[in-house]
């Protein structure tokens, strides 16, 4: 029961949205970094960047692992407007705030946020979620929150 109200509750939390701000080829098979533009849900003001490697066909093919993409992934939040902090997870565990498949089923590139409360500050980390094992790729990015209006002020 409890696993439903979980599952529920997030199909129904804010996504975010992420939208492609850059492309950089780094190979003659058509290998690229992604970079793209991912706005807080629930925090105003807050836009982070990631940016990932995304295959080719030709590398898919010459490589293997046909329907995946490498966990690597790299991100940077920064303060973009007046911070206006809303009904967040204040928890140690945090929240998800992006989601984005690399693999047919099995993995994913998430973005979860975290409150340091004693440092007020938003920690952001990027990291790939996988069914079978976990990864050990990882980046973070933190935004102070100096004087920023929370959701409880």
């Amino acid at each position: 029961m409890k696993s439903n109200i979980l599952a529920a509750a997030l199909l129904l939390a804010p996504a975010a949205h992420a939208e492609q701000v850059g492309e950089v080829g780094v190979d003659w098979v058509g290998n690229d970094i992604i970079i793209e533009a991912i706005a807080d849900p629930k925090v105003e003001g807050i836009t982070c960047h990631i940016a990932y490697f995304d295959r080719s066909l030709i590398d898919r093919l010459s490589q293997g692992a046909w329907f995946e993409d490498p966990s690597n992934a790299s991100i940077a939040c920064r303060q973009t407007g007046p911070i206006r902090v809303g009904d967040i997870d204040m928890s140690e565990d945090g929240e998800q705030v992006f989601r984005e498949s690399r693999s047919i089923i099995l993995k994913s590139l998430r973005i979860k946020r975290i409150f340091d409360e004693a440092n007020q500050t938003l920690i952001y980390l990027v990291h790939a979620q996988e069914l079978t094992e976990g990864s050990a790729k990882m980046s973070i990015s933190t935004v102070p929150l100096y004087g920023a209006t929370l959701a409880t002020d």
